[in-house]
């Protein structure tokens, strides 16, 4: 007879027997009775009044009665906590048992018994355990210890059961490897600080090795913890990988998942034109392919695997397409996967094959498949843009069908063609218009709205075909309606005498008899802007619209690459982050893709290139987002580390050229052509002019100055902002439009105060969430600007609120050329995304407060600049004299070392130093009888050893920068002398004061 029997309807007072039974003499009874209270349990009948007297049955040698008792004491110890003290005895009895059965049973009954009053009796059971000589009770008390760390970890820490779990991973057995990695990867994720599985080469071949030979679910914990190694060098991961590729032909698809994952991963690592490469990527094929004759359910965990992996790769499963064609008793939720795999994998190759099949599929009898197939043709010509004519050719002949949701699924598909190849099949919008009748769902009706309103010009009944639409106007949905108001707008202002009086209708319909705030707002909007001014209506309503890109679909980036380390998952079939899902994701770490290497990503600065190879090519002043991925995403958008400032003579920057190319390249043709009109300055000529010491001129205050439109100025020639050390401070400009950020908009401008840069910035609101968690990165440029301290912004941020933030900058982050030299690459994060601009920073918030040159070197410095090293620029529009221009150009940390009177022109000597060491020296003549004109004349040196070429072309930006001029250049390289590269100068001597 089967143990059914214990579940039978139970008669009163059975608790009084049971308990009678459990005291009995007799074993066999004493089985039974535990057996009845084992089954009561189990159905939820309460015997927690028999605890006592079931804890007393654990003193046998009866196996099974034992895991009996076990199970009861695992059930009720929380709700009995001072009886359960009862029970330690029996089990530290049990954890010395011979039987290595019992002793397992003990130590794991121990981790599942959760009441804090008797972990502690508990330690040193388990202590003995974890160096049992049988592996088995070794594997049972490493898991146990994962249990023990959940219920009090500061009692496991103090123990030292962490370290006894590492050294288990050098354990002999590999079933004991497996779960001590399974217990320390458990403890991590739940305390992702600590640094528990601290993985070098040796452990990972140690964990190699025990792959071959432990269960398919300790293969999962071992190739989980490798997915989170990360390999010391491209040869490394390349041998990891031949030692796990075996995994992939195994019969558990967990294990052939994991497998994959750790691969995907490390590919990253291998340069595309390895060999080895090129056969991972064959090898990658066959195992997921296989996944796809399993039962439907691992079918569509498959398919949702492999969909992040064709987005990612897709290479590698480019020839297999006609596996992922749909099978007649495939479920929807397979069919519906499929056909998304199809489409991304659809080429030019196959587009023939893969059209003929979404064909076949739009005539099936399921309706949800057959929406998505014809959808699919749709993005098939959008994304090969040679079958586009192919597909609407499709189209059409599934619209002749003259089957309703097809013909409306059609129809919105074909907009997007529209949308993607402009004014190629206007020809079709015929038989389109032939079918307006039968339109019933939102959707198309809007779409054939969309259409009509766009071609408005093209139809000669647009205005019938919209009127028959408003005649039900108020029984449409909000997105035909909205549709409707946009389409008549534009039909007026294609035609405007003939549908006056139709444009009125709808916009009377849209804002006094619509309770729609959202379609009120938008018929106010065109109402005023028809009523204000018709051709700015025009401009706004008929703008050119970008092409949509069949990419629209496709997984952000950063967040592929973190679902690419979380294949096998849960995340990786709901496509989102564990964050998304898992409630109180406290231990939850975000994962990303190492960097790839033996690429142009990998080179930190245009130094390390080998000689006599010409450096990569330099991002644009506005990136696009793939180029900033690499030198933002892979870096935390976390607090900056701050130090302290590294002196310029010991930074390793030194050897690097932040010119490149050198000055002809940077001037281009243009440098021989104005050279010939920059010659020896004649006012440095002979004697005839008085050399008189700098006037100790007080800095101006420049608090009340009106804000301008230009760029930085030290003359204040187009307005600007005073700082309380006279610096001079641009207005703040718009650098992140609201519109490419979800709704944030960031302004600001640079300022120097006090020997310290800010970046002082105002954060608005325009969406209608609420915006927090902000963080920011800089990306690598030519001074090494880098954020001092976090983004501070103490609350979050309600819509249409605005925050003002001053962001202390050092100078002391990584070092690249940028192209212009002052052009910075920035990335904010908000919990909504990451946004990326780029801006130009002012040069003078650069200039140091120790950039006055002493009177002797400056001269003794002057005398030995070549006259080829020259460059001179013209400032018109200055009506400053020479001691007001000194005064405000010491304001910006550029002083003035000697002043002196040459045929009536004022001469001023000025030093300037960047934060990098650079010296620039330079000569200001004015005529004081014209000020409207002012000549500059400007020389530079590098005072820093190891420059090996002129950076002269820097203080090209100073006239642009700060003077608002297009100046006259002409620039050449100098060569290095002791130490010294020279800068641009005539060679006279200076009359001394």
């Amino acid at each position: 007879m089967t143990d059914s029997k214990y579940f039978t309807t139970t008669k009163k007072g059975e608790i009084f027997e049971l308990k009678a039974e459990l005291n009995s003499d007799k074993k066999e009874k004493k089985k039974e009775a535990v057996k009845k209270v084992i089954a009561s349990m189990t159905v939820g009948k309460d015997v927690s009044a028999l605890f006592p007297d079931v804890v007393n049955c654990m003193q046998t040698d009866n196996l099974e009665l034992k895991k009996l008792v076990y199970l009861y004491l695992m059930n009720y110890a929380k709700s009995q906590p001072d009886m359960a003290i009862m029970a330690v005895n029996t089990f530290v009895k049990d954890c010395e048992d011979p039987n290595p059965l019992i002793r397992a049973l003990a130590v794991r009954t121990m981790g599942c018994i959760r009441v804090d009053k008797i972990t502690e009796y508990l330690c040193e059971p388990l202590r003995k355990c974890l160096k049992d000589e049988d592996p088995y009770v070794r594997k049972t008390a490493a898991v146990c210890v994962a249990k023990l760390h959940d219920i009090n970890a500061q009692l496991v820490e103090d123990q030292g059961f962490l370290d006894t779990l590492k050294d288990l991973i050098s354990d002999s057995n590999p079933m004991v490897v497996a779960n001590a990695v399974a217990a320390l990867s458990e403890i991590a994720e739940s305390h992702p600080s600590s640094n528990l599985l601290d993985l070098n080469p040796q452990s990972i071949n140690k964990l190699l090795t025990a792959l071959n030979e432990c269960t398919e679910w300790g293969q999962i914990f071992i190739l989980d913890c490798l997915a989170n190694y990360m390999p010391k060098d491209d040869r490394e991961a390349q041998s990891i990988c031949e030692r796990v590729t075996p995994r992939l032909s195994h019969a558990n698809s967990a294990v052939v998942l994991s497998a994959v994952k750790v691969l995907m991963k490390f590919m990253e690592m291998l340069s595309k034109d390895l060999d080895y490469y090129g056969t991972l990527l064959k090898k990658l094929a066959p195992p997921l392919v296989t996944l796809l004759s399993a039962e439907p359910e691992l079918q569509y965990v498959a398919l949702r695997n492999i969909n992040l992996i064709v987005q990612k790769r897709p290479e590698i499963l480019k020839h297999e397409m006609k596996v992922f064609f749909v099978k007649y008793n495939d479920p929807i939720y397979v069919k519906l996967e499929k056909l998304d795999i199809m489409i991304r994998l659809a080429s030019q190759a196959n587009i023939a094959q893969v059209l003929a099949e979404l064909k076949e599929y739009a005539t099936e009898v399921d309706v949800d498949f057959v929406r998505k197939a014809v959808r699919a043709i749709g993005r098939c010509a959008i994304k090969v843009e040679q079958s586009a004519e192919r597909c609407v050719s499709t189209l059409l002949d599934l619209i002749q069908t003259k089957v309703n949701y097809v013909v409306q699924e059609a129809i919105v598909v074909i907009k997007d063609i529209f949308r993607k190849y402009p004014n190629k099949y206007e020809s079709v919008i015929a038989t389109l218009c032939e079918n307006l009748d039968s339109l019933d769902e939102p959707e198309a009706r809007a779409a054939m709205i969309w259409i009509v309103g766009e071609y408005a010009e093209r139809i000669d009944n647009a205005d019938e075909l919209l009127e028959s639409f408003l005649e039900g106007f108020h029984d449409e949905s909000t997105q035909v309606q909205l549709q409707l108001l946009t389409a008549i707008v534009k039909l007026f202002l294609k035609k405007p005498t003939e549908t006056q009086e139709l444009v009125q209708q709808v916009l009377s319909l849209a804002t006094q008899d619509s309770d729609n705030p959202d379609l009120r707002d938008r018929g106010y909007i065109y109402w005023r802007l028809l009523s204000t001014d018709p051709v700015a209506a025009k401009e706004v309503v008929l703008a050119e619209k970008p092409l949509i890109s069949e990419e629209t679909d496709l997984i952000e980036p950063t967040l592929l690459d973190e679902l690419i380390c979380y294949i096998g998952t849960l995340a990786s079939v709901y496509h989102k982050p564990p964050s998304a899902f898992v409630e109180g994701s406290r231990g939850v770490v975000h994962k990303s893709l190492p960097p790839r290497t033996g690429s142009s990503e990998s080179a930190e600065s245009p130094d390390t290139a080998p000689s006599g190879v010409q450096a990569a090519e330099q991002p644009a002043v506005i990136p696009t987002q793939g180029d900033l991925l690499g030198d933002l995403l892979n870096l935390d958008l976390g607090p900056p580390v701050s130090g302290p400032p590294i002196a310029t003579s010991s930074v390793q920057m030194g050897a690097v050229d932040l010119l490149g190319g050198g000055l002809d390249s940077l001037m281009g043709d243009e440098s021989e052509g104005l050279r010939s009109d920059v010659g020896g300055s004649p006012a440095m000529g002979g004697g005839g002019g008085s050399f008189a010491p700098a006037p100790n001129t007080a800095m101006p205050a420049n608090l009340g100055a009106p804000l301008g439109s230009g760029l930085g100025d030290l003359f204040d020639l187009t307005g600007g902002v005073g700082t309380l050390s006279g610096s001079y401070v641009a207005p703040k400009t718009v650098w992140l439009p609201a519109m490419k950020a979800k709704g944030l908009e960031i302004s600001g401008t640079f300022s120097r105060q006090v020997g310290s840069i800010s970046m002082d910035l105002v954060l608005t609101n325009k969406a209608l969430q609420v915006m927090s968690d902000f963080a920011i990165q800089f990306n690598r440029n030519s001074f090494g600007l880098a954020p001092a301290a976090p983004l501070q912004v103490h609350a979050p941020l309600a819509p249409n609120q605005s925050v003002e933030i001053s962001l202390p900058l050092n100078t002391v982050g990584s070092v690249m050329k940028m192209d212009p030299l002052n052009n910075l690459q920035v990335a904010v994060k908000n919990n909504i995304d990451v946004f990326y601009f780029s801006t130009l920073y002012p040069l003078h918030i650069l200039f140091v407060e120790d950039g006055k040159m002493e009177r002797q070197m400056f001269l003794a410095t002057w005398k030995d600049i070549p006259n080829e090293n020259e460059a001179q620029f013209q400032i018109k529009d200055c009506s400053l004299n020479a001691d007001a221009v000194s005064s405000k150009l010491q304001g910006s940390n550029i002083f003035t070392i000697a002043k002196r009177n040459v045929e009536g022109q004022d001469m001023l000597y000025q030093s300037l130093k960047l934060t990098n060491g650079i010296w620039v020296l330079a000569e200001l003549r004015i005529q004081p009888s014209n000020p409207s004109f002012t000549d500059l004349e400007v020389s530079r040196l590098v005072v820093t050893p190891g420059f090996g070429l002129s950076l002269a072309a820097a203080w090209l930006f100073l006239p642009r920068v700060f003077f608002s001029c297009r100046p006259r250049v002409s620039l050449a390289a100098s060569p290095s002398r002791q130490g010294l590269v020279r800068g641009l100068a005539p060679g006279a001597e200076l009359p001394r004061s």
